[in-house]
C-alpha cells in the first residue's frame, strides 16, 4: 500500500465472508471436496447436487467471517503485508472475502476508489470497499452518488478520531449521515472523541510518560463511550442507520445497548482482539512485546473483554471484525521514545476463524449456530450480499471452509502466513482447526498447504438499501405527523 505523503492515517481495514462447515470426527471429506472442484469461480446453480456427498459426510455450520484488516498510522509507515500476502494469510485462516476500507486521495473519493483498484489488482480473494470521508463538500456528494449508483459501494466510514488527519466535524457527520440515508448506504463510525484524545496524548508526554502504556492511557474508554453516544444521536436526528466498528469498551458498549434496546438500527461490531486481549501487554518492560499491542481504539483493562462477550452473545453486538495492521519490529520501534509514533494495528486475519471458535463457542458462550449468526449471516445481510455470501444455496458463490472442532491450532509468528515479524497470539494452543479453505470452488487451502494466485480476487458489487433501512419512510412519516407544526396563526 502506497504511504501518503502528507501526515494522515492510512487505512487498508478489510471484512470477509467465509462459508465454514463443521466436520464430523468421523468422517472423509476428501470425496466431497473432489465435487466442488468442477465448480471453479461459475455460480453454483447446481449446488444441491454437488454438495451431496458433503452433505451426508459434514455436519453443516454455515458461516461468514467478518474481519478487518486496518492500516492507522500516523508515522506514515507501510503495513508489513500487501492486497496479496494479507489475502493468502486470510485464506490459510478460512477467510474468503473481505471489504476493505478505501481511503480518498486528497479527499477525492473517486481518486481514493481508483488508488485501491489499483492496490487490488494483486489481490487472491473476492473483495469490495467500504469508502472514507475525510471532509464534505458539494464534491464529496457527488462522489457518494456516484460509488454506489456505479461502484457497488453501500457504506461509508467517519472518523471522530485522528484529529488534523481523517476527522470529521459534527456538521461533517450529519451532512454525511443524511447522503448515506438518500442513497441508501450505511454509515459507519470509528467512535473516539479527537479533540479530547489530542488533549490525553499532550497531558501523557507532559507527565513524561512516553512508552506505549501511554496510548492507552491518553485514550480512556470514556472518550469511546462519548464518542459512540454522540453518532447514535446524530443517527437517530437524521433517522438512518449505524454502524459502530470496532468496539472496544463497557463505555461505548452500554450506549449502543441503550440505543438498541430503545429500537434504533444501530450495529455494533467488536472485534477478536478486543474479545480475547487486555491491555495488559502494553505495560511490559519490553517496548517489542509493548509496542505490538498498540491498536486504535485501545485494547481495555480486564473486564471490557468479559462484557464484550456477553454482549456477542446475548445479541446487543451483531457481529465479529479484527483491526488487522501488521508492523513489524522495526516500524514499531519508531516510537520507542514517544507513544504517538508507533503504528497502530495488531495482526488478527488469519488467527480470527480460530480465535472466536475458541474463545466462544468452546466456552459455550455461543453455540455453533450463533457463531453463523455473528461471523456470517449478519456480515452478508448487512452489506446485502446475501445470499451469493453467507449460504451454501443455489447460487450461492462456493467458498467453503471445513473446521475440525476436535483438532487443535497453535498460533505462531513462526508459521503464519502473514510478513509480519511477531503474533499477539503467540504460543496459543486452541481447540478447533481450519482444515480446508475452498475460494470460488478451489481449493486454496488443505492441511497446511496453500495454493493461491495473485489476480484470482473479484470485486463483489454491493447493492443499497439493505435491510437496515426498511421502513425508515414509516418512521419519517411519523415524525412529521408528530411535529404538528407548522401552527397556522392569524394575521
Amino acid at each position: 500500500m502506497a504511504v501518503q505523503k502528507t501526515m494522515r492515517f492510512v487505512q487498508l481495514r478489510a471484512k470477509a465472508w467465509n462459508v465454514v462447515l463443521s466436520r464430523r470426527i468421523s468422517c472423509s471429506y476428501r470425496e466431497a471436496l473432489w465435487s466442488m472442484r468442477t465448480f471453479n469461480s461459475k455460480p453454483m446453480c447446481t449446488l444441491s447436487m454437488a454438495l451431496s456427498n458433503l452433505w451426508r459426510l459434514i455436519s453443516r455450520r454455515l458461516m461468514v467471517f467478518e474481519l478487518s484488516m486496518q492500516q492507522e498510522n500516523s508515522s506514515c509507515q507501510e503495513t508489513c503485508d500487501d492486497y496479496f500476502s494479507g489475502q493468502a494469510a486470510a485464506l490459510a485462516g478460512g477467510t474468503t472475502m473481505h471489504i476493505d476500507f478505501a481511503l480518498p486521495v486528497d479527499g477525492n473519493l473517486a481518486a481514493g476508489y481508483q488508488a485501491w483498484m489499483k492496490k487490488a489488482e494483486e489481490s487472491c480473494m473476492d473483495y469490495g470497499f467500504h469508502m472514507a470521508i475525510s471532509k464534505w463538500n458539494d464534491d464529496v456528494a457527488k462522489d457518494m452518488d456516484w460509488l454506489v449508483k456505479e461502484k457497488g459501494i453501500n457504506s461509508f466510514k467517519f472518523f471522530m478520531a485522528y484529529k488534523g488527519s481523517l476527522m470529521v466535524s459534527d456538521e461533517e457527520i450529519i451532512q454525511g449521515f443524511k447522503k448515506c440515508k438518500e442513497l441508501g448506504a450505511v454509515p459507519q463510525v470509528h467512535a473516539e472523541n479527537g479533540d479530547a484524545v489530542e488533549e490525553g496524548q499532550n497531558r501523557m508526554i507532559q507527565l513524561g510518560i512516553t512508552g506505549p502504556e501511554g496510548h492507552s492511557l491518553s485514550r480512556p474508554s470514556m472518550l469511546e463511550g462519548e464518542a459512540t453516544g454522540r453518532a447514535i444521536r446524530l443517527a437517530k436526528f437524521v433517522n438512518t442507520p449505524l454502524y459502530v466498528v470496532h468496539v472496544m469498551s463497557i463505555d461505548a458498549l452500554d450506549e449502543i445497548s441503550r440505543a438498541r434496546h430503545s429500537g434504533q438500527r444501530v450495529i455494533g461490531e467488536p472485534v477478536a482482539s478486543g474479545l480475547a486481549l487486555d491491555d495488559s501487554k502494553t505495560w511490559d518492560p519490553d517496548f517489542k512485546i509493548a509496542a505490538q499491542y498498540i491498536m486504535s481504539p485501545p485494547l481495555r483493562p480486564a473486564g471490557h473483554k468479559e462484557a464484550l462477550q456477553a454482549a456477542l452473545s446475548s445479541g446487543i453486538l451483531q457481529l465479529v471484525a479484527t483491526d488487522h495492521a501488521p508492523f513489524n519490529s522495526t516500524q514499531k520501534a519508531l516510537g520507542k521514545h514517544d507513544f504517538r509514533v508507533i503504528p497502530n494495528g495488531v495482526n488478527g486475519i488469519e488467527e480470527r476463524m480460530h480465535i472466536v471458535w475458541d474463545t466462544m463457542v468452546n466456552s459455550g458462550k455461543i453455540s455453533p449456530m450463533d457463531y453463523v449468526r455473528v461471523t456470517s449471516a449478519a456480515c452478508a445481510k448487512i452489506f446485502n450480499i446475501y445470499p451469493r455470501k453467507g449460504a451454501v444455496l443455489p447460487g450461492s458463490d462456493a467458498d467453503i471452509i471445513i473446521l475440525n472442532p476436535n483438532a487443535t491450532t497453535t498460533i505462531s509468528a513462526k508459521t503464519h502466513h502473514s510478513r509480519i515479524d511477531t503474533n499477539v497470539y503467540e504460543g496459543w494452543i486452541m481447540k478447533g482447526n481450519i482444515e480446508v479453505t475452498v475460494s470460488q470452488g478451489n481449493v486454496v487451502w488443505e492441511k497446511g498447504t496453500l495454493n493461491v494466485h495473485r489476480g484470482k480476487g473479484r470485486y463483489v458489487y454491493m447493492k443499497p438499501f439493505s435491510y437496515l433501512f426498511d421502513g425508515l419512510d414509516k418512521l419519517d412519516a411519523t415524525y412529521l405527523t408528530s411535529l404538528r407544526a407548522p401552527v397556522h396563526r392569524a394575521a
